[in-house]
C-alpha cells in the first residue's frame, strides 16, 4: 500500500477528513463500523477500520428502544467518550440524535459542540437533505466536520411510514441528487446513503467530489458502513437485506455463557489453577 493509504500509511495519528478525501481521489474504498464502547472500539481500531461511528443506532442495540427516536444526547455522550478512548487511529464520528439539531443552526451548534468538547469526537453526523443544509453550513463554519445522511433516515421513520427504499423513480432520484449536492455545497465532508437503489447511489457517487458511504446503497459508493452487531451476527431477528453477517458472535457468546454456567454448577470452575494461596 502507498504511504498515504488509509491502511498502510496512517498509523501514528488519527485519520482525518483530508485522508478520506484523498482516498476518494485515489479511488480507494474504505470501511466504517459503528462502535459504542471502549473494548469494541479498540478491536476495530486495531483491525484497521479507519472510521468509527457512534451511531444513534445505540438506541436499538445498547438501550433497547424500538427506534432511534428516543435516544438522547446525554445517553450518547458516555458512549462517544468510551469509543474515543478505545480508538487511537480511527476518526470517531458522533451521531446527533433526533430533536437535537433540527430546530435551528444555534441548536445544532450547541449539540455538536457538546459531542466535540465533552465527548472528544472528531466529527458529527446528522440526518436530512436540503432542509438541514443551513445547520451543516453553520457547523462547518464553526470548525466542526459534518458527515451528512440521506435516503432512509431512521429518525424520520414515522414520517416515512416505515423503513422503505428511498430515491426510486425519476422524481425520487432527482430529489436525492439535489439533497446530496446541497449538503456538499454546505460543506459536508461525506454523505451516507441508506437503502437507496444501487444505480441512483452510483450516479450520486460519480457526481459528488466528497466520499459517499453506503448502507444498503450498492457497491458503487466510496465506503460501506454497517452496525457492528449486524456485521458480527449479534442481533436477533431477521436482518435487513443489505446486511451480511461476517461472523456469528451471538452463538459464540451463547456457548461461552452456557459453558461457564455448566462449570460453575458442576464445581469445575474455578479449578486449582485459578486459585490464590
Amino acid at each position: 500500500m502507498a504511504e498515504t493509504s488509509l491502511y498502510g500509511g496512517v498509523t501514528s495519528r488519527r485519520i482525518t477528513i483530508r485522508d478520506l478525501q484523498a482516498a476518494k481521489q485515489r479511488g480507494e474504498r474504505w470501511p466504517m463500523l459503528t462502535a459504542y464502547d471502549y473494548s469494541t472500539a479498540q478491536v476495530f481500531d486495531e483491525a484497521g477500520i479507519p472510521v468509527l461511528l457512534v451511531g444513534d443506532s445505540a438506541a436499538n442495540v445498547v438501550y433497547g428502544y424500538d427506534t432511534t427516536v428516543p435516544v438522547s444526547v446525554d445517553e450518547l455522550l458516555p458512549l462517544v467518550r468510551g469509543v474515543v478512548r478505545g480508538a487511537s487511529r480511527a476518526l470517531v464520528v458522533a451521531d446527533l440524535p433526533f430533536g437535537s439539531y433540527q430546530a435551528s443552526r444555534t441548536q445544532a451548534l450547541e449539540t455538536a459542540a457538546r459531542f466535540m468538547k465533552e465527548g472528544g469526537a472528531q466529527a458529527v453526523k446528522l440526518e436530512g437533505g436540503q432542509r438541514v443544509a443551513p445547520q451543516v453550513e453553520a457547523l462547518v463554519s464553526a470548525g466542526i466536520p459534518v458527515m451528512a445522511h440521506i435516503g432512509l433516515t431512521p429518525q424520520s421513520v414515522n414520517a416515512f411510514g416505515g423503513y422503505r427504499v428511498q430515491g426510486r423513480g425519476d422524481e425520487g432520484a432527482h430529489r436525492l441528487m439535489q439533497d446530496a449536492k446541497a449538503l456538499q455545497h454546505a460543506g459536508a465532508f461525506a454523505v451516507v446513503m441508506e437503502v437507496v437503489p444501487s444505480e441512483v447511489a452510483g450516479q450520486i457517487t460519480r457526481v459528488l467530489d466528497i466520499p459517499t458511504v453506503g448502507i444498503g446503497a450498492g457497491p458503487s459508493c466510496d465506503a460501506q458502513v454497517l452496525v457492528w452487531q449486524d456485521m458480527a451476527g449479534l442481533r436477533t431477528g431477521k436482518p435487513a437485506k443489505f446486511v451480511k453477517e461476517f461472523a456469528n458472535v451471538g452463538a459464540v457468546l451463547h456457548d461461552a455463557a452456557t459453558t461457564f454456567g455448566d462449570e460453575v454448577r458442576g464445581g469445575t470452575y474455578p479449578a486449582p489453577e485459578h486459585e490464590y494461596s
